[in-house]
């Protein structure tokens, strides 16, 4: 039996939730990546908690294990707590509402006895507690428990409302005293203590700005929410972080020094300088920092965790590498699609878009998507290309794996078949994609880790004319071909079947992730190509 966690009762969200400021893309890539984020560098980390310092050459990789043991990609509490959140707030409820936090408490509940792998000593202290008290919702119950934990205990500021304090930001995008009160509330659930309420609201506006503004400043500007007199003291802290190295802190437990290692992890690691013909993309920030953090020890599932949320704020979904979206899976059996929409919803309000994304068990096909049609890559038989009619296939599939590169669905992508699927961010839309030249390198390559296993692929778009055949190509250029050789044979493979000319960008990137300088031709030299081939 799969558990689930419940969200909010008596919460669906009406019309007037849509009264927010709209999301573009960018921002809405930003939002997607603040859960999933948090998992990758909780899974990321979660083989070497409490482990030694790793050196700088050594490399983390989600291979499970830890205190579990988790299986390979396999996130802890960090991200189980923050899916009880997430659950919530992913139906549009207001998170500071008494009903709302009853049923996140009631999440804790169900996870404290059917999810949790691990548990922090604090956590577990709070919620037993809160089990058994006879008075108040179950909201109450456990506020009351963590104000007791902090009246009688020396040591109350642990790091485990700061490793789930993501949502909450998305939750609030267009509210900052919302978010505010919504993150002491939250946090005061288990942890009561100043100091993780203060901490809670510095990274949910770390995430908030990153989501809207596609920046780190937001932790910075968070310290003026806080009280006066404790303003200078966390620009200190913050200021100590940005100056040491993540594993200063040796004891990162402690809710101050996760903060500080993860601030550390971020602000220290250089953004890669865009050369994609180098393979550097700005967007590897996020990979590269969440190992920092990882390799800083310690409590590495949860500074890496709280590390990713702020990283996949700042950078997107599509920052994130694939074979880590891949990876991650958890409680209550999620996975990486899984978390991206509780994401998503969270930051609308409850609400999926016309075409039922990104809830809908199958996207709509579009007119223009035309009838469902395969071809073979012209230097790659094992690779089809092909458009989101012929996902509707049912039966036996011709292939073992599928690279989606437009939206799909929650189902299966081949209905009744057992093939592996990647789902990769990439909007067909100029100007729409922040980390294109990553996402290509990554798509092809996924491509090419697929073929090397021995796998037949299908690679589709909607229509499979602009997305298709640019992957198509950066996959040819890996083989060794000149890109424009590569697009030529491609554009004749699908003869008319290509729009490719309207996505300039898509065309370009082709060229310089060779590292070549874009050869646009004319439409009619095009038109040629095919003429010849009839």
């Amino acid at each position: 039996m799969t558990t689930s966690v419940a969200s909010s009762a008596d919460t669906t969200p009406t019309a007037e939730f849509l009264g927010t400021r709209v999301l573009d893309a960018h921002a809405m890539d930003r939002a997607a990546g603040v859960l999933i984020g948090a998992a990758c560098g909780d899974a990321l980390g979660v083989p070497y908690e409490f482990g030694r310092r790793l050196t700088d050459d050594q490399q983390p990789a989600m291979i499970g294990g830890g205190l579990g043991p988790y299986k390979p990609g396999e996130y802890s509490d960090d991200t189980q707590m923050h899916v009880c959140i997430a659950s919530v707030a992913a139906s549009g409820a207001d998170l500071t509402s008494p009903t709302a936090l009853d049923q996140i408490a009631r999440n804790f509940h169900t996870w404290r006895k059917e999810g949790a792998s691990d548990i922090g000593s604090q956590t577990r202290n709070v919620l037993s507690t809160a089990a058994s008290s006879q008075t108040g919702t179950p909201g109450e119950a456990m506020t009351a428990a963590a104000d007791a934990y902090t009246a009688r205990t020396r040591y109350s500021a642990g790091n485990g409302s700061l490793m789930r304090a993501g949502i909450v930001a998305l939750a609030y995008l267009d509210d900052i005293d919302g978010m505010v009160t919504a993150a002491t509330r939250i946090s005061s659930l288990t942890h009561s203590d100043p100091e993780c309420v203060e901490a809670s609201i510095l990274w949910c506006s770390g995430i908030r700005t990153a989501v809207l503004e596609g920046t780190f400043d937001g932790v910075r500007q968070g310290v003026q929410l806080l009280p006066a007199d404790r303003q200078d003291l966390w620009n200190a802290r913050l200021d100590e972080a940005e100056t040491n190295p993540p594993h200063h802190w040796p004891r990162n437990g402690y809710v101050v020094t996760a903060l500080q290692a993860a601030w550390s992890a971020i602000t220290r690691t250089p953004v890669p300088e865009h050369a994609p013909e180098h393979r550097s993309f700005p967007a590897q920030h996020f990979q590269l920092a969440t190992e920092a953090a990882v390799r800083a020890g310690d409590d590495t599932d949860t500074v890496a965790a709280i590390t990713g949320a702020l990283l996949g704020a700042r950078w997107g979904v599509s920052a994130i590498p694939l074979v880590w979206q891949q990876a991650v899976n958890g409680w209550p059996n999620l996975t990486g699609p899984d978390l991206i929409r509780l994401a998503v919803l969270t930051a609308r309000k409850g609400f999926d878009d016309r075409d039922g994304w990104p809830s809908a068990r199958r996207v709509p096909i579009p007119a223009y998507a035309g009838e469902a049609f395969t071809v073979a890559h012209p230097e790659d038989p094992g690779l089809r290309l092909g458009n989101l009619p012929l996902t509707q296939f049912r039966g036996n599939a011709p292939v073992d794996a599928v690279v989606s590169l437009c939206r799909v669905g929650q189902d299966p992508i081949l209905s009744g078949t057992d093939v592996e699927h990647v789902r990769v961010w990439l909007v067909d839309k100029q100007g729409a994609n922040a980390n294109l030249h990553y996402v290509l390198d990554q798509a092809a390559r996924e491509i090419a880790r697929l073929r090397q296993e021995g796998k037949r692929v299908l690679l589709h778009c909607v229509a499979g004319r602009s997305r298709t055949p640019a992957v198509a190509a950066v996959y040819s250029t890996l083989l060794g071909t000149h890109p424009h050789t590569a697009l030529t044979a491609i554009y004749r493979a699908l003869g008319q079947r290509w729009t490719l000319c309207a996505h300039w960008e898509l065309h370009d990137a082709v060229y310089e992730l060779a590292g070549y300088h874009p050869h646009r031709p004319r439409p009619w030299s095009l038109s040629r190509v095919v003429r010849k081939q009839r």
